[in-house]
C-alpha cells in the first residue's frame, strides 16, 4: 500500500503554480474525462491551441477571470508509489493568509519562481512563513526554464541564491531540491526533459515519489481537544458519556490514566468508541469518543492529555504571529485567541520583536504588526489554557488570533516559535544580517 505525502505549492503571482499541478494532474492520468472536456473547450473559448492546464485547478469563476489563485485549491491525486494530498495555494500578497492554511499542515512545500525574474521579494516572504510553519522539506521549481532557452547559468545562480536564504532561515542543504521545470511544455514535471542534459537530478514526480516522508509521531505524548459530549440518554444506552474529538497527537488504549486540562482531573480510559466500533488503540488523526472511568466534568474546549507527560497550563502566552489583517496590530489590542477547540478572550500585552523577512533580521519593539509581517508578542489570556510549545507539536502548538468584533481571523500564532536563527554566512549576498541575541530559536530542518 503506498504511503501519503501532504504539499503545498507556493510562489508569487504569475509564477506558474496552477499550471504545474495541472500538468502534474493531467501527465499522471488523474483528471476525470468530463473535466478535461470543460478544461479543453474553456481553452478553446479563449482561442488557445492546446489546453490551459491552468483551469484544472482555478475553480472559482473570478480565478478563471483574473488568471489568478484566490482560494486555496485541494486536490488529490496518486500514482503506484504514493498517494498525494496538494494545497494550491494563492501567490498574490494579499492572499498570502491562505498560504499559511495551506502549508499548516504539509510535510514539504514546492516553491516556484519565474527563470526571467529568480528569486523575488515574495519568494523570500513565503520561505520564511515555510520555514516559521516548520515546512520540512522545500523543492525550488525553476519554472518556465524554456523561456530562458534551458540556460544552466540562469538556473544554477537562481538555486545557490535560494538555497543560501533557505539555509539561513534554518533549512539543511539536504532539505532543499532544486529542479528546472517547464509546467507549459512539461519538462522535468513528470518526465526527464532532454532540454536539460546538464541537468542530472529527478523529475519532479519522481522526487514526490522518493523524499523521505517523516508519518505522525505515534510516539508522541498524547492530545486530545474535547469537541462534543456525548449523552443518549436512551433506554440502551441509559448511562453513556463519551468524549469525542480528533486525536490531535500520540497514541491511547483503554487502561490508560490520563488527565484532564485545564481542571487537572484524573481518570482511566475504559473504552474507544467509532462509528465503525470499538477500538483497541487509537492513534493520531483519528476520530474517536473516549469513555472514562470517572464521571467527571468535562467540556467542549478541554484537553485531554495523557498523565504524566501533560501539556503546560498558562493564562500568559509568549508567542510568533504571522499578521493576515488589513489593520495593523498594536499593544494593547483585544482579541480572541483560538486554541484547539478552545476560545478565550486575549489582550496583546507587548509586541516583543518583528522579523524582516527579506534582510533576515529582526527589530526590536516595532509600534505595529502590518499585514504579512511576522513578530513575536506576548499575550495575556483571559482563562488558562493547556498549551504545547510549537516547536513540540505542530498540532497542539498552533492557535488562531480572531477578531472579537466581526469573528474574521486576524493571524496564524504558533506557541513560542521563535524566528529562525540567522546565519550571516549563509545568507544571499547583500543580506543585512542583525546582531541575534542568544535566546533559543528553532530550526525546521528534519
Amino acid at each position: 500500500m503506498s504511503d501519503l505525502l501532504r504539499l503545498a505549492t507556493a510562489g508569487s503571482v504569475d509564477d506558474g503554480k496552477s499550471t504545474l499541478v495541472g500538468r502534474l494532474l493531467y501527465d499522471t492520468k488523474s483528471v476525470l474525462a468530463d473535466t478535461l472536456d470543460a478544461v479543453h473547450r474553456a481553452s478553446a473559448d479563449r482561442g488557445l491551441a492546446t489546453p490551459d492546464l491552468s483551469l484544472l485547478v482555478d475553480g472559482l469563476r473570478s480565478e478563471r477571470e483574473q488568471g489568478i489563485t484566490i482560494d486555496v485549491a485541494y486536490r488529490y491525486f496518486a500514482t503506484p508509489k504514493r498517494s498525494f494530498v496538494l494545497a494550491d495555494t494563492p501567490g498574490h500578497v494579499q492572499y498570502t493568509r491562505n498560504t499559511v492554511t495551506g502549508a499548516s499542515t504539509a510535510q514539504l512545500a514546492v516553491l516556484l519562481v519565474d527563470a526571467r525574474k529568480g528569486v523575488i521579494e515574495q519568494t523570500r516572504r513565503h520561505a520564511a512563513v515555510l520555514a516559521l510553519l516548520g515546512v520540512p522539506r522545500l523543492v525550488l521549481a525553476v519554472n518556465k526554464i524554456d523561456l530562458v532557452d534551458y540556460d544552466e547559468v540562469t538556473f544554477s545562480r537562481i538555486a545557490k541564491e535560494f538555497t543560501a536564504h533557505a539555509t539561513a532561515l534554518g533549512y539543511t542543504e539536504d532539505a532543499v531540491v532544486e529542479i528546472p521545470v517547464s509546467a507549459l511544455a512539461g519538462d522535468n514535471v513528470v518526465e526527464k526533459s532532454a532540454n536539460t542534459p546538464w541537468y542530472e537530478g529527478p523529475t519532479l514526480l519522481e522526487h514526490l515519489e522518493n523524499v523521505p516522508v517523516e508519518p505522525d509521531p505515534h510516539d508522541a505524548p498524547f492530545r486530545f481537544p474535547v469537541q462534543y459530549v456525548i449523552r443518549p440518554r436512551t433506554a440502551e444506552h441509559l448511562d453513556y458519556r463519551g468524549y469525542a474529538g480528533l486525536v490531535a497527537a500520540g497514541t491511547i488504549k483503554p487502561g490508560d490514566e490520563i488527565v484532564v486540562l485545564p481542571s487537572g482531573r484524573r481518570s482511566t480510559v475504559t473504552k474507544i468508541d467509532t462509528a465503525d466500533g470499538e477500538l483497541t488503540e487509537a492513534a493520531a488523526g483519528q476520530s474517536v469518543t473516549l469513555l472514562l472511568a470517572d464521571d467527571i466534568d468535562i467540556s467542549r474546549g478541554d484537553l485531554i492529555s495523557v498523565a504524566g507527560n501533560e501539556p503546560k497550563v498558562t493564562d500568559e502566552l509568549d508567542a510568533t504571529l504571522c499578521w493576515l489583517a488589513e489593520k495593523p496590530l498594536r499593544a494593547g489590542a483585544r482579541v480572541l485567541v483560538k486554541h484547539g477547540t478552545r476560545t478565550v478572550q486575549a489582550m496583546v500585552t507587548e509586541l516583543r520583536d518583528r522579523f524582516d523577512e527579506q534582510k533576515l533580521s529582526s527589530v526590536d519593539s516595532p509600534s505595529s504588526l502590518e499585514l504579512n509581517e511576522i513578530g513575536r508578542v506576548a499575550l495575556r489570556l483571559a482563562e488558562p489554557v493547556p498549551l504545547d510549545d510549537y516547536s513540540f507539536s505542530r498540532r497542539t502548538g498552533s492557535f488562531l488570533v480572531i477578531d472579537a468584533a466581526d469573528g474574521s481571523t486576524l493571524a496564524a500564532g504558533l506557541v513560542g516559535a521563535p524566528l529562525p536563527e540567522l546565519d550571516a554566512a549563509s545568507c544571499t549576498e547583500g543580506g543585512d544580517i542583525a546582531a541575534q541575541d542568544d535566546r533559543a530559536l528553532v530550526s525546521p530542518g528534519p
